[in-house]
């Protein structure tokens, strides 16, 4: 690959981070529409230089090759590492193989981490405290520690003089595409579709980093995957409302169906919480996208299960579902569980063994058995428009 062009996104600030548009899934877990980047900088002091966070394996070519279009590997002086995962720190014993010199800046944690992900050798570690700052030469770094965003290790670095904030996963989204956030259309649904999957489990740590980083005057925010935040306000305010958990009025629907009876007692409540002006985000588990059912736990203050009964138990796409519920920890306070069945009940006991932990209040349920009937349409009807009262009464 030719690399003509390395953006500085601020004075003698250097993106030499890589993009990986063809990339479909992160963790087995995550899908990824339109790939990701790895993004790194490189803060060119007048004494000292510094690389903050490297990039995902089978990248390192590339990324050294973006390095020398601004300085040798050889004169880096501080490697800084944000965040231990992989798709970050993965290429620092790279560039410390071609480095004799450079120092490794981590918190505690993340000298543990690196000496057993990447076996960085302790004397090429040195251990940063919060508030701590290095000296580059008319550009001063200070990390904040941040953790369990999303890992415990996880720190920010800060330059003073720009204003400009490396925050590693924290105001990151997933898209391979534009630089900038100006650049990425529909970019704070790509980033509230990142929240979702990644910082919601977290979102009260969230909350103590933004207090932390209040008073600074921040310019620019420089995440590790996504475009850079030149217009930082932006994502900025709606994680002050996401990481707090506020809510919209809104019901997520995400069901599984067999032989649509299931789906038409769906049908039949989405229809009544939509004729009470509530947003109704439907999915339909067979073909959903799990990101988008992610983005909309975010912000959503109700939520409808829909699952058939199989062998005594859910649907398993709705199992999985249910999980997702109970792994990401949404704000979602109300919940309602539509269940059908053939020759065997089970889903709904199966539902309330896996909700129960949640504290989520249902406010109501309904087994049938076989396609539904008029008097069961009558009843979800009313289940419905008491979910909508719960859900409008928090306005």
């Amino acid at each position: 690959m030719v690399i003509h062009f390395i953006p500085e996104i601020a004075d003698r600030v250097h993106y030499v981070g890589v993009r990986d548009p063809d990339r479909r899934m992160f963790d087995a877990l995550v899908p990824l529409p339109q790939g990701t980047t790895y993004n790194s900088y490189l803060v060119k002091g007048e004494a000292k230089t510094a690389l903050i966070d490297t990039v995902n394996p089978g990248f390192e070519d590339e990324f050294v090759e973006r390095i020398s279009k601004v300085s040798s590997v050889e004169e880096i002086d501080y490697v800084i590492m944000n965040h231990a995962e992989p798709d970050h720190a993965s290429a620092i014993s790279y560039v410390l193989s071609k480095n004799s010199k450079a120092n490794l800046l981590v918190t505690k944690r993340g000298a543990d981490a690196a000496k057993l992900y990447f076996n960085i050798p302790e004397d090429r570690i040195r251990v940063i405290t919060d508030g701590e700052t290095i000296d580059l030469g008319g550009k001063t770094l200070r990390f904040i520690v941040a953790p369990m965003l999303h890992w415990p290790e996880t720190m920010f670095s800060y330059l003073e003089e720009d204003g400009v904030l490396f925050s590693c996963d924290f105001y990151g989204l997933h898209t391979a595409y534009g630089l900038y956030d100006d650049q990425v259309p529909n970019m704070i649904q790509y980033a509230q579709r990142y929240f979702g999957e990644i910082m919601m489990p977290y979102k009260s740590m969230g909350k103590r980093a933004i207090d932390k980083i209040r008073d600074l005057d921040i310019k620019v925010i420089a995440p590790s995957h996504g475009p850079i935040h030149r217009n930082p306000e932006s994502i900025m305010g709606v994680y002050e409302k996401w990481t707090v958990g506020e809510t919209n009025d809104k019901v997520i629907v995400v069901y599984a169906t067999m032989w649509k009876n299931t789906e038409k007692m769906v049908k039949q409540l989405v229809a009544v919480l939509e004729e009470r002006g509530i947003e109704v985000p439907v999915y339909n588990l067979e073909h959903a996208d799990i990101g988008e059912i992610a983005k909309d736990l975010v912000d959503a203050r109700g939520i409808v299960l829909g699952t058939p009964t199989v062998v005594g138990r859910m649907h398993p796409l709705a199992v999985y579902a249910t999980h997702l519920v109970t792994i990401l920890r949404p704000p979602v306070k109300y919940g309602v569980v539509l269940t059908s069945y053939g020759w065997g009940k089970g889903a709904l006991s199966h539902a309330s063994e896996i909700l129960g932990p949640t504290g989520l209040e249902v406010v109501g349920v309904m087994e049938v058995n076989g396609p539904p009937s008029q008097e069961n349409y009558s009843e979800i009807r009313a289940i419905a428009g008491s979910l909508a009262d719960k859900v409008l009464l928090e306005k």
